[in-house]
């Protein structure tokens, strides 16, 4: 396969179950006419956006990507990526593929590598001792690669899917019962630094198998989804390694940091209207589409050039998605044609 233009897009689901299967503590779930109006937004969106690539969040069953893959009458295009065994018990990252493009088996990566550890007595006698214990992320990256140009390298494609900024429920906890009177009044702040320092770590745990990835090498690597945080965030950083963006006609490019198209759009755009997801208002990008040097405009290493990012967030600006069978972020896509940089 000789691609002319690559296109890649990451999508969250919006808790993608079967009609009747529970959804969290939700025990009735999708009633089949909401079931059918999702499938057939779902749809519309795969078939609107065209993408040689998609990442899903939020899948609960298989069986619902497929139906909704098949409503958009692309099944014979596409290779399903999903789990094994998802049968709507929890919720998994996926993809579909462009039929030709795969070239390895899909993995999903649960545990974190085995040189990420979180301790630190501190950078001054002032600084107290810090210990993270957590092993392996809350939903498995989904790891596989894909080979658009036959006689370039594969590229490596990483789905994601980090925790909410949502507080972490803390009154189960064996700790907050003791004493219920002294906590409660804290429950959130505890909450949502549990639920940071969670979201934080994956970041840095999916960075340390990028680093290990890319280093010393070309390979092209493109990260997609939705990390729960935005675009200027501690998350974000460490995840992409705050590359700096070139104007003009400077070359550089780094070897192990990754850009975002957002910030590859708002460069050649006259107005940021950027956005992923609305909470009380608030209009924030979670969603992201992350990309290596080969895939950066000023890199001396590109191969891919940028061609441009669309979102289809409309839709954020009504809030019963269930009626609607909408969902509650955007869908972002963004394309890149094969052009590699000459150099003198």
């Amino acid at each position: 396969m000789n691609l002319k233009q690559l296109s890649i897009a990451t999508f969250n689901l919006f808790n993608l179950n079967e009609p009747g299967h529970a959804i969290y503590t939700d025990r009735s779930g999708w009633t089949q006419a909401e079931y059918d109006l999702k499938i057939a937004w779902t749809a519309r969106q795969l078939t609107v956006l065209k993408s040689d690539i998609f990442g899903f969040q939020e899948l609960w069953h298989a069986a619902a990507l497929e139906r909704a893959v098949q409503t958009a009458g692309l099944s014979a295009d596409y290779d399903l990526l999903v789990p094994p065994g998802t049968q709507g018990q929890q919720i998994v990252c996926a993809a579909i593929a462009r039929k030709g493009l795969l070239t390895s088996a899909p993995e999903w990566i649960n545990a974190f590598p085995s040189k990420f550890k979180l301790s630190s007595r501190g950078d001054d006698p002032q600084t107290p001792q810090i210990e993270v214990g957590i092993k392996g992320f809350s939903r498995p990256v989904l790891h596989f690669t894909i080979k658009p140009r036959s006689r370039f390298s594969d590229v490596h494609v990483y789905v994601c899917h980090f925790k909410s900024k949502g507080p972490t429920k803390v009154f189960n906890e064996p700790w907050f019962k003791a004493d219920k009177a002294g906590y409660a009044p804290h429950a959130q702040a505890l909450g949502a630094a549990l639920s940071t320092i969670r979201r934080s770590a994956e970041a840095a745990a999916l960075r340390v198998l990028l680093t290990d990835q890319m280093r010393g090498n070309d390979r092209p690597v493109i990260v997609l989804g939705d990390i729960n945080d935005g675009q200027h965030s501690n998350t974000a950083n460490i995840l992409t390694e705050q590359p700096q963006y070139l104007v003009g006609d400077r070359l550089g490019g780094s070897d192990v940091a990754l850009y975002t198209a957002q910030t590859l759009q708002e460069y050649r755009d006259t107005r940021d209207v950027y956005y992923t997801h609305v909470h009380q208002d608030i209009r924030e990008s979670l969603d992201h589409i992350l990309v290596s040097e080969q895939f950066y405009d000023h890199s001396r290493k590109r191969l891919w050039l940028f061609d441009g990012l669309a979102i289809n967030n409309d839709h954020l600006n009504f809030d019963n998605h269930k009626a609607d069978g909408t969902n509650d972020h955007g869908v972002i896509r963004a394309a890149f044609s094969f052009h590699p940089q000459k150099l003198a």
